[in-house]
């Protein structure tokens, strides 16, 4: 495994409204080395699943540069692009409305081989089904269910598979634990660590959980209002969290025992701001008990405050 197998400059993703243009995603940069995970975390709204969908060009985006695995994605023709998708892929956050209901295990799992063009012979795809099952971990007598006969963990599973099936580099999974019990949320998060580790994977693990974000990422970035305003090492960002918001956030996760609480969670006080043309400044200023003159007026860029450790936050501007 070598260096950075993804890297994001500068990325914007804006939608028109008739209030006008909704900053999504603004100006987010990044890499990710070959064989690591990048967790995304950040409140609903803040911008992390259109930031995956915008990598993989299932979103066109507004501005930025995409350069995965030394390919440019964003200058890539549709036929280019269709090639290029082979070494990226998506776990979608719902798996039953991302499968069609009257296909079969077997066939869902076989589709991106057919459409592809990976594989002509049936037996070879047949095979290749069977393979992707066991890797998963779904039982060969599921092979011609359908969607509506399993569970949440079942389906999920599919959802994995098919992401496997074109055997990518990189894959951009978009809160595939979310929707399901804790027990199966495990098994999941330890079917991608196992394949992290035997295939090289690169991954992009979008969740609003902390305390899944901390088992499976490398790094971390915390997302705010489609601005990134930290990403350091997943130890150290839980051992030394420095933006307000990182800290709150970090403060809301449960602990088990009352008595092993060392304080009282930071309550975030009003409302996530409107990302409808946003004016200059940290767009967390209005809802932080640090926010100063300094903090308005001025875009504040994300700068390394220490070794792998950048913040977005006029507190650690020299």
């Amino acid at each position: 495994m070598g260096g950075p197998l993804l890297t994001v400059k500068n990325l914007k993703k804006y939608f028109p409204t008739k209030a006008g243009m909704l900053h999504a995603v603004d100006d987010v940069s990044f890499t990710i080395d070959e064989g690591k995970t990048l967790g995304v975390v950040g409140e609903s709204g803040c911008g992390k699943s259109t930031l995956g969908k915008t990598i993989l060009r299932l979103i066109e985006p507004t501005a930025g540069e995409i350069i995965l695995d030394g390919v440019k994605v964003n200058d890539l023709s549709s036929s280019q692009l269709k090639k290029a998708r082979l070494n990226m892929q998506m776990i979608f956050q719902d798996p039953y409305s991302s499968l069609d209901p009257r296909m079969s295990v077997g066939e869902l799992i076989a589709d991106p081989l057919i459409v592809n063009h990976v594989m002509s012979s049936k037996k070879q795809i047949s095979d290749k089904v069977d393979e992707l099952m066991d890797t998963v971990g779904l039982a060969a007598r599921l092979k011609d269910a359908y969607p509506h006969e399993l569970d949440g963990g079942r389906r999920q599973r599919i959802g994995v598979a098919r992401a496997l099936s074109l055997d990518p580099k990189f894959i951009v999974c978009d809160e595939p634990v979310s929707a399901l019990d804790v027990s199966i949320q495990a098994q999941i998060l330890n079917i991608l660590m196992d394949l992290k580790d035997d295939k090289g994977l690169t991954y992009i693990f979008i969740t609003h959980d902390l305390s899944v974000v901390k088992h499976i990422s490398d790094e971390i970035a915390v997302m705010y209002l489609g601005m990134c305003v930290e990403k350091a090492t997943s130890d150290e960002l839980f051992a030394n969290p420095m933006h307000p918001y990182t800290r709150a956030l970090l403060s809301a996760i449960p602990v088990p025992k009352v008595e092993k609480r060392h304080s009282r969670p930071q309550i975030i006080r009003g409302e996530v701001g409107n990302p409808i043309e946003p004016k200059p400044g940290c767009r967390f200023a209005a809802r932080c008990d640090f926010c100063s003159e300094k903090c308005t007026g001025r875009d504040i860029p994300l700068s390394e405050v220490s070794p792998g450790h950048f913040v977005s936050c006029a507190l650690y501007e020299k």
